[in-house]
């Protein structure tokens, strides 16, 4: 992308003022933000100019989850059936790791954090591990599709490499970024984070499909076959990857979406419960949780809204890419941004200041008509990292690594 027609972008949405400084920046610092300007959605800011307008939840009724005891009494089918589709090369992983680690007091991407004891054991490590079990139980690669974010990207593949893929083949490793959402004023004017850069932030979890349309990705699970996507997040150390009984499952239920879920170690856990809503598949957030559906009980006298997401899930490809393309509902979340002021000062609120924009996963899985809550034991499969200590944490999820087996 050229000056021009960055500027003529930019005149698009309102935003010129992004080019205030091109002038008397360094040619490679205006290479920078050309480029980041080039890989910037600025249609979103419409969303603010035109007034905000976050569609309220629908009616929210129970939806039925598939439990312990029912795919205990049909692995042997479900896993025949997994197995048949990971052979024939139409699953694949993709990986969310655009994270830091940040809260674990490490500046590196969070997959390079190292949770070992005696050794190094890295949580990357670990997840590819646990893809290698499924690749060794069916004797062939799985295709798995990293996320990475501007912040990390460069770090995460050079770790890979580093440590030569955790034997994993590296032909079946596929890397792209994560775009990018600008973060705008409460008038839609998007901020500045210095001269040469454009304040921006992940576009959220909903993100990671039009990320890998528009890396190219999605060409070429189109010209290799593959059928279903296991998306999952970087922090659970113990969950199941391309598990060949979930993928089995879904698709012996005909299914558009598969979701691995928990039973809630208690009401107050905050975890995204399934339901329906309006009849079609959703997720309430913890946050949303009234009193009254954490009290609901079902015709059994259980919990109603039990089964907590933890955001692994199989999604058949051909119905993501038609719901993509209608555009998921777009959120608009106050936040403190850092940002330069017209003088040229580094201002780091103290209070929210502006917007950021994000695309959830809920979302994707609203659209579609079907899904599985498909329940696993939490202590085998749900040992997130999300801090140093505490709850979901270094020390808890290490417990249950060496619970099962795990050395470290």
């Amino acid at each position: 992308m050229n000056f021009n027609e960055a500027h003529d972008k930019l005149a698009k949405y309102g935003q010129e003022h992004l080019l205030k400084y091109y002038n008397r920046l360094s040619t490679e610092s205006q290479k920078g933000l050309l480029s980041q300007i080039e890989g910037t959605d600025f249609s979103v800011t419409a969303s603010v100019t035109n007034g905000i307008k976050e569609k309220p939840r629908g009616v929210i009724t129970p939806i039925k989850a598939m439990t312990l005891d029912e795919i205990n009494a049909n692995r042997e089918e479900f896993t025949k059936t997994g197995l048949e589709t990971i052979r024939a090369g139409k699953a694949g992983a993709v990986l969310l790791a655009g994270g830091m680690g940040t809260r674990l007091g490490s500046d590196n991407p969070k997959g390079m954090y190292d949770i070992g004891i005696t050794k190094p054991v890295y949580i990357f490590q670990r997840i590819i591990r646990n893809l290698l079990d499924v690749v060794d139980m069916a004797g062939t690669w799985i295709h798995l599709f990293i996320m990475t974010s501007d912040k990390n990207h460069e770090s995460t593949t050079a770790f890979f490499k580093e440590q030569d893929y955790f034997t994993y083949n590296k032909d079946y490793i596929h890397f792209f970024k994560q775009d990018m959402a600008p973060a705008a004023t409460y008038n839609g004017q998007v901020f500045m984070e210095d001269k040469d850069r454009i304040a921006t932030s992940p576009n959220g979890n909903g993100g990671w499909y039009s990320s890998m349309q528009n890396a190219g990705i999605t060409d070429f699970i189109h010209k290799t076959g593959i059928e279903w996507l296991n998306v999952f997040a970087v922090d659970n150390v113990l969950q199941r990857i391309a598990d060949p009984c979930f993928i089995g499952a879904t698709i012996s239920r005909n299914c558009s979406v598969g979701a691995k879920v928990v039973r809630k170690a208690d009401p107050d856990e905050k975890v995204g419960v399934m339901c329906l809503e309006d009849g079609r598949p959703s997720i309430v957030e913890y946050y949303e949780q009234t009193e009254q559906l954490r009290n609901t009980l079902d015709e059994n006298g259980e919990p109603a809204y039990n089964f907590g997401v933890i955001l692994n899930y199989l999604f058949r490809e051909k119905e993501l890419e038609e719901i993509c393309n209608n555009e998921l509902p777009l959120h608009i979340v106050e936040k403190k941004i850092p940002y330069m002021d017209e003088e040229g000062n580094f201002i780091n609120p103290e209070k929210p200041n502006g917007y950021k924009f994000e695309t959830l996963i809920l979302d994707m899985i609203h659209m579609l008509d079907t899904c599985l809550p498909f329940e696993v034991d939490r202590n085998k499969e749900f040992a997130p990292i999300k801090n140093k200590t505490g709850a979901d944490s270094i020390e808890s999820a290490r417990e249950l690594l060496k619970e099962n087996g795990i050395e470290l």
